[in-house]
């Protein structure tokens, strides 16, 4: 039995029929940029985040250097970043000219780790970008109490639709970032992203930003960019957030499969789910020993499992400019070494389940001797 890491197929078979009819729609008038459908995606997704604003734009990396650059931020501020993520948690920073502040992940829960953060703070540090990991959310609030009046940046790129002690993510902070890549729970046919916030005032600025800084054509106040989510993409991003509450449960109650068949395997480390937090389980991701030969053997007995990150980022050539080594953030590399993610999507069955975690035990068993 084949099982892959995502199953984008059977999203596609839920919705196919509505994208059709609304691209359909799209190109017969030909409104493929600022089309109606854009901005009732906004307004729909919004309030699915229970805030005032979505302004949509062209990825999740330029989201994220979009709400940098709201905040007004830039040479000489710094942004502090957890060093277990995607680059794109950085670059979003650095492309918009402030400076990045890496601090590492809590060992267990793999979020931002705030006494690390306690420790970084200093009055160059203009904002905390926590990142929402594998699809729980990082304690904002905790955060909140230790950095005053500091603006905290989420990165929520996948979190769509997790809480923290109720209240959702891209809710919890001034301004967040979401990433709609076609693998995250509410992925679109190609790049898109979002920025959300409940402040007007930057909502417009964002949207300027990705508009080559224009609020009217041929208008240019300030420097802006090309960044807008295209109205095609939101026909079959409106589509799957009509369902995504239910896709999200249907991950929560694999998470607790895959929970209930790892349970007695004292080698295999399960996820560990913060207090107070509801995971949509964007990624459901172990520990294991020997990781790189468990994957490959996984892989080979047709087990799509995954690795999120091998290479931490304080280790990556683009970041070397920042000086950091090996051991600088030892919880961050410690779960590069061991971290492996399972298959896991809305419509992964019992079976296919079962099947894994059976490779997975004797994958572990084989290399643990």
């Amino acid at each position: 039995m084949n099982v892959p890491l995502v199953d984008l197929k059977w999203q596609h078979a839920e919705i196919v029929d509505e994208v059709i009819a609304g691209l359909e729609a799209v190109m017969a008038n030909t409104a493929f940029i600022h089309g109606p459908q854009v901005a009732e995606f906004e307004q729909a997704f919004a309030a699915f985040c229970d805030v005032r604003n979505c302004v949509g734009v062209a990825s999740g990396t330029d989201a994220l250097e979009m709400a940098v650059r709201g905040l007004g931020l830039g040479d000489g501020d710094e942004v502090i970043v957890p060093a277990n993520s995607f680059i794109a948690s950085t670059l979003g920073v650095i492309r918009a000219g402030a400076q990045v502040k890496l601090v590492d992940c809590d060992p267990d829960t793999y979020l931002i780790d705030v006494d690390a953060v306690d420790r970084a703070m200093s009055p160059n540090v203009k904002a905390i970008m926590p990142v929402h990991l594998f699809g729980q959310t990082a304690p904002v609030e905790e955060l909140s109490a230790i950095v005053g009046d500091v603006p905290i940046i989420e990165d929520a790129a996948q979190s769509q639709g997790a809480r923290r002690h109720g209240r959702l993510a891209g809710s919890l902070g001034q301004v967040a970032a979401t990433s709609f890549y076609p693998g995250k729970n509410i992925g679109a046919y190609g790049d898109a992203g979002g920025v959300l916030t409940d402040d007007d005032e930057l909502a417009k600025h964002v949207r300027n930003l990705g508009n080559w800084g224009s609020p009217e054509k041929y208008h240019h106040p300030v420097i802006g960019f090309n960044s807008r989510l295209d109205t095609m993409q939101a026909v079959v991003l409106s589509a799957k957030l009509a369902r995504l509450a239910d896709w999200n449960k249907l991950r929560q109650e694999a998470a607790d499969r895959y929970n209930d068949l790892l349970q007695a395997r004292s080698r295999v480390l399960p996820p560990v789910v913060l207090a107070g937090n509801e995971h949509i389980w964007h990624l459901y991701v172990v520990r294991v020993p020997e990781r790189n030969r468990v994957l490959t053997l996984l892989n080979d007995d047709g087990i799509g499992a995954g690795v999120h990150y091998p290479i931490p980022m304080h280790l990556q050539g683009a970041l070397s400019f920042m000086g950091h080594q090996e051991g600088d953030f030892p919880a961050t590399e410690a779960a590069a070494r061991e971290m492996l993610s399972l298959p896991m999507f809305p419509g992964i069955t019992a079976e296919q389940q079962e099947h894994v975690v059976d490779s997975l035990h004797r994958a572990v068993d084989m290399v643990s001797g």
